[in-house]
């Protein structure tokens, strides 16, 4: 049996001579008025055209738009956001606003873009991690990383680098390998993140090795303790630690990304150094909320490319050693569902879960 208790109360329809609404329940009339009343109530629903959608889709935005990052403001995804949304809001006649959203791994920023009305209102900055690592580290998560989420558009790749402190006799990833196999649990790395974790561990398995881990909240006090000699050992944002490595106060020993950054590509990868195939990568993009309309979400996928493309966004991240990457949604939802794959095997066999 059908329910009909969807329709609104106050919903009446006209006919032969008398007005039905829902208190007649189909008592009172037969069979055929009571299906004209209910197609009465329906019609509002069912008037929506392709034209009235494209139309909607002409006029997006009429208004501010949000621009969710889950990262606190100063970092590589919040001056990436910003220089988009800033673009965004120069192309369009709009405001597009950054609101910072950090906490948990990205997972407080997310659950706030999953739970955005889906009206082209609200996009969410992501990082790969957090579709392709968080659904196999935490047993439950506020959102659904494969339903939740519409793709637009990969905006960068983030190379990170193994860098050691000058006193660790090592010169390149063989070295480092042999060296960590030799001397179990005598090197001490900092983990200031779940990527940089991930990379670490899964170098360890693949060499043979062990580390001692002392983990910190956040890449800056890991790059500190690392510069005083308290660590001999992270995996860490380029950006973050470039001018440390050219100043001679740590060795960049390798990028854990499959293929060489173009920011920096006097760094051999580790796939390259002995390790085929070895990638941990560190990529940022952006998102809509799932139920999203097609004709708005290809206009924010316009829009977002258009600005992601712009010299003055380019000469903008150009000091911050970041790759930019603009792709079609297609391409984004592929190696989102690649990388959930392979993040999910490599880390249960690493034994890494987070709650």
């Amino acid at each position: 049996m059908i329910s009909l208790a969807f329709l609104p109360k106050t919903t009446a329809f006209a006919g032969f001579g008398r007005i039905f609404t829902p208190r007649d329940t189909g008592q009172r009339c037969g069979a055929g008025l009571w299906m004209a009343w209910v197609l009465a109530a329906l019609l509002p629903a069912l008037a929506s055209t392709p034209a009235q959608s494209q139309a909607q889709s002409q006029a997006w935005p009429s208004r501010t738009v949000r621009l969710i990052v889950p990262f606190p403001p100063g970092g590589s995804a919040d001056l990436l956001g910003r220089a988009v949304a800033q673009k965004m809001t120069e192309n369009l006649g709009q405001s597009v606003v950054v609101e910072n959203r950090p906490g948990v791994d990205t997972i407080v920023g997310m659950e706030a873009i999953a739970r955005a009305a889906p009206d082209g209102y609200t996009l969410g900055y992501v990082i790969g991690s957090a579709l392709t690592m968080n659904p196999t580290l935490y047993s439950k998560l506020p959102y659904d990383a494969q339903k939740d989420f519409t793709p637009v558009s990969m905006l960068a790749s983030v190379p990170l680098a193994i860098v050691v402190h000058p006193g660790l006799p090592v010169n390149n990833a063989q070295e480092l390998g042999a060296y960590v196999k030799a001397n179990p649990d005598k090197v001490f790395y900092g983990s200031g993140n779940i990527i940089s974790k991930i990379a670490i561990e899964q170098f360890l398995r693949v060499s043979g090795g062990r580390m001692t881990e002392i983990a910190y909240k956040g890449s800056s006090p890991t790059i500190q303790d690392l510069l005083r000699g308290e660590l001999q050992l992270s995996v860490e944002p380029i950006v973050g630690i470039l001018s440390h490595v050219r100043a001679g106060k740590m060795r960049a020993i390798a990028v854990t990304n499959l293929q060489r950054s173009n920011a920096v590509p006097e760094i051999p990868t580790l796939a390259e150094s002995g390790f085929p195939g070895f990638d941990v990568a560190n990529w940022h993009g952006m998102v809509v909320p799932s139920a999203t309309p097609r004709e708005i979400v290809a206009r924010v996928v316009t829009e977002v490319t258009r600005a992601a493309r712009a010299t003055e966004v380019a000469a903008r991240m150009a000091p911050l050693s970041i790759d930019l990457i603009v792709s079609r949604p297609e391409e984004m939802q592929a190696r989102v569902n690649a990388e959930r794959e392979r993040y999910a095997r490599d880390i249960r066999a690493l034994g890494i879960k987070l709650d």
